[in-house]
């Protein structure tokens, strides 16, 4: 049914299949390597028209890219260089959400595992199939959190507390003993239904070594989202700092900058990113695209800086209600530096050159409703039909 018909369940899944060319990787020598990336599957389970609604993601990476996935500048949870799996259980959110009978206003609670509030869209859920290097620095995800959301007009404020160390591993789960001893909070101002504006703070305690102990971070992040009133265009402009801490005392801090736009015509839609974002270079294991996790007092041998243009050209074979099937190919340019002198660590002694080269090509099928948008619930959730999962009835599966 059409209307004001309420779907009670969506499910979707989607994969990437894609080969990947870098030219140098590492010591002067190129790599091509093939993969099955982003397998997830999803489900949301609304029975009670947002009163009490449930949302599950799995992300099977673990199986299918454990080694980490070539992807030049990134870092995280122990991989350098390859942007690493991400948790088989990536969401298990519960959200109870009341809204004003106006509907100019509305509060929700959000209880489970997912992203605390801070930053700007999971980069699953936008363009690209290559992440930006700045994942780490512009998100905070695969916690477990309770939010608390408030909207009204244009404007929503989240609250959120969540265990601050990070996964260890894709069978990983947040440390029990950490439970809520970090936090964040986000406001949002969506002055028009096109536009969107967001600044957030973070207070994340020891997120490298699960036991505590190490360095905390204070992360802030603004940014820019604005879209086209037909919906064929996008475009983010987004601003991050993290600040690790030794105790009250500051010690390094990492900044980033990044733009991108996408834009479709007719089957065709291409997208463009620039990138600008700092790293820490820390001490190599025997394979040198992992690290050590966690990291000792010792371990950051130096700081990078990274600036990367990568381009998209992408085509809808089929895009249907059900399915879709879009094959694509990536190009990114990097240009590495040290941001200081002298330092233990050389990216153009290491890499082979000061300036990499990466292409990609494949193709992204999804089924069932797709992730338009990923990183805020209840409340803080776009409420415009564009920006909403399209999803299957369940009595249509």
């Amino acid at each position: 049914m059409e209307g004001d018909h309420h779907d009670i369940f969506h499910f979707g899944a989607q994969a990437i299949g894609v080969l990947t060319h870098e030219s140098p990787a590492i010591h002067n020598t190129d790599l091509t390597e093939g993969y099955l990336t982003q397998p997830v599957a999803m489900a949301e389970i609304d029975p009670w028209n947002e009163k009490l609604s449930f949302k599950l993601t799995l992300n099977f990476e673990g199986a299918t890219i454990e080694r980490g996935e070539l992807n030049a500048g990134i870092y995280g949870e122990g991989y350098i260089d390859r942007r690493h799996p991400h948790t088989y259980l990536h969401e298990l959110i519960t959200t109870s959400t009341t809204r004003h009978s106006t509907g100019s206003a509305a509060i929700s609670l959000t209880l489970g595992k997912g992203f605390a509030p801070f930053g700007t869209d999971d980069p699953m859920a936008r363009p690209f199939e290559k992440y930006p290097i700045n994942h780490h620095l512009a998100q905070i995800l695969e916690r477990a959190v309770v939010i608390g959301a408030v909207r009204g007009g244009p404007l929503t404020f989240e609250l959120g507390s969540f265990n601050g160390d990070e996964p260890t591993s894709a069978g990983d789960t947040p440390n029990r003993g950490r439970y809520f001893d970090s936090w964040s909070t986000r406001l949002t101002f969506a002055p028009w239904p096109q536009g969107e504006f967001q600044a957030s703070y973070a207070r994340v305690k020891s997120p490298e070594n699960p036991d505590g102990g190490g360095a905390d971070q204070r992360k802030r992040s603004a940014s820019i989202r604005l879209e086209d009133v037909q919906h064929t265009g996008y475009a983010l402009f987004e601003w991050a700092r993290t600040t690790d801490y030794a105790g009250s005392t500051a010690s390094f801090s990492y900044y980033s900058f990044l733009a991108e736009t996408w834009a479709k015509y007719d089957r065709l839609n291409g997208a463009f990113r620039i990138e600008r974002t700092e790293r820490p270079d820390e001490e190599r294991l025997a394979d040198e695209f992992r690290t050590a996790v966690p990291p000792n007092d010792l371990s950051i041998l130096g700081r990078s800086r990274w600036t990367v243009l990568t381009g998209r050209l992408a085509a809808d074979v089929f895009d249907s209600r059900e399915s879709s099937f879009e094959p694509f190919v990536e190009v990114a340019w990097a240009r590495v530096s040290p941001t200081i002198q002298p330092t233990a660590f050389d990216p153009k002694q290491f890499y082979g050159s000061s300036s990499l080269w990466s292409i990609s090509a494949g193709a992204k099928l999804t089924f069932g409703m797709r992730h338009m948008r990923m990183g805020r619930y209840g409340v803080a959730v776009a409420r415009k039909p564009h920006l909403e999962m399209g999803g299957m009835h369940a009595h249509g599966m």
